[in-house]
């Protein structure tokens, strides 16, 4: 057990205050450090140039509670925030983002390359922000609608141990750019392939959930030679049922979500449990995370016009028959695959499994019992037991 102080962690506070950050210049925030039991110490960012003082600010952007040893190691870099923010050891509370910046934001001398590092770069004219860990085989994971790289934080930890594993912000969510264009698959792989030039990778497996692994699976029909193996987590089809309102919805254009719509914060806590076959697996801290990220980037004009433009988007794709049918171009999906679904998922069901099957009959295809939306938080364990075969096989 931890014998560290709140002297110990202010202390060690002011020596990582002493070096570089990776933080970028345009960041400002402010950010609670709060010592379960007692005490709490305020980082102030401006410029990106952080500022620590004793005490607590009223509102502050993001508020991290953990005891003071867990909060003291992480900020020694001996243990990754994320690995402490899994295990129930440190909550956030506010703008998950920047709680993930600051992880990161210090690069202390024989780092350990799976603790993770934060950054933004530039792809396809998009500032794009992400999270790496780890050396190897490079994998790229990709989120869903709605979501944020948090949303496969347990799959980051799984397979930094043995990959370079990397974690975007799809562009009109989180703290990437929004764009204001359609945000369709196509759209979506010019980014990733332009992302991995800027990363200097030439070739990486895919992992993507939902809406990210639609888009994985565009990005290995287009660009096949830049993939390796696409690991498709409950991944977003063209529904080939409940089209009944299309002509509607290609009348209503995403802009109209620019006026300001209220979005009730427990009607968010609901759709998110709702993701899951037990909700209670997973503690109300997570959802209470989950729903402050949302609810941030919804809050924004911008984030609600990407939110719905992408929605728009996996509605009105055609199954089949017209030019570009999703499931007329799937058999041509070369890159080894497997798809996971949950039995008890009522967003993406697992009875597409069966039309996945017929249309590459070589597929590795996993049905998962008990099982909701989002294994990778739902079934762990499993989940990436799955994974980390798949991506280590050779055949």
């Amino acid at each position: 057990m931890s014998t560290a102080t709140t002297d110990d962690l202010g202390e060690v506070l002011v020596q990582r205050l002493r070096q570089e950050t990776t933080l970028p210049s345009w960041l400002d925030g402010t950010i609670v450090l709060r010592v379960t039991g007692g005490g709490s110490w305020t980082l102030r960012i401006q410029g990106g140039r952080p500022a620590l003082a004793w005490g607590e600010v009223d509102d502050p952007d993001t508020t991290v509670t953990a005891t003071v040893g867990t909060l003291r190691d992480v900020a020694a870099g001996e243990r990754s925030g994320v690995d402490a923010f899994l295990d129930g050891d440190l909550r956030v509370r506010g703008n998950l983002a920047l709680s993930l910046r600051m992880s990161g934001m210090w690069d202390p001398p024989g780092r350990d390359p799976q603790l993770s590092v934060a950054g933004d770069v530039t792809a396809n004219g998009l500032s794009t922000f992400y999270l790496e860990a780890g050396s190897g085989p490079p994998v790229v994971l990709l989120h869903g609608l709605g979501a944020t790289n948090a949303s496969l934080l347990p799959t980051f930890r799984a397979l930094c141990a043995e990959h370079r594993v990397v974690a975007p912000d799809l562009p009109g969510f989180g703290d990437s750019d929004k764009p204001l264009r359609p945000l369709h698959a196509a759209f979506y792989t010019r980014w990733l392939e332009d992302l991995l030039d800027t990363l200097s990778i030439e070739r990486a497996h895919l992992v993507g959930n939902s809406m990210g692994g639609r888009v994985a699976i565009e990005m290995g029909l287009r660009q096949a030679d830049r993939v390796g193996r696409l690991v498709l987590l409950s991944p977003s089809p063209a529904f080939l049922r409940g089209r009944d309102h299309v002509r509607l919805v290609r009348l209503l254009r995403p802009e109209l979500a620019a006026v300001a719509a209220w979005m009730p914060r427990r009607l968010v806590v609901r759709t998110l449990r709702s993701l899951f076959a037990a909700p209670d697996r997973l503690s109300d801290d997570w959802y209470a995370a989950a729903a402050d990220e949302f609810l941030r980037v919804y809050r924004t004009v911008r984030g609600r016009l990407a939110f719905f433009s992408a929605a728009r988007q996996i509605y009105l794709e055609e199954p089949h028959d017209k030019p570009g049918g999703f499931w007329d171009r799937l058999p041509d999906l070369a890159p080894p695959s497997l798809f996971l679904w949950g039995a008890e998922d009522w967003l993406v069901p697992a009875s597409f499994a069966g039309h996945v099957e017929e249309a590459l009959p070589s597929v590795k295809s996993v049905v998962l019992d008990d099982c909701g939306h989002v294994p990778q938080y739902e079934h762990p364990d499993k989940t990436h037991e799955l994974v980390r075969g798949f991506l280590e096989a050779s055949d």
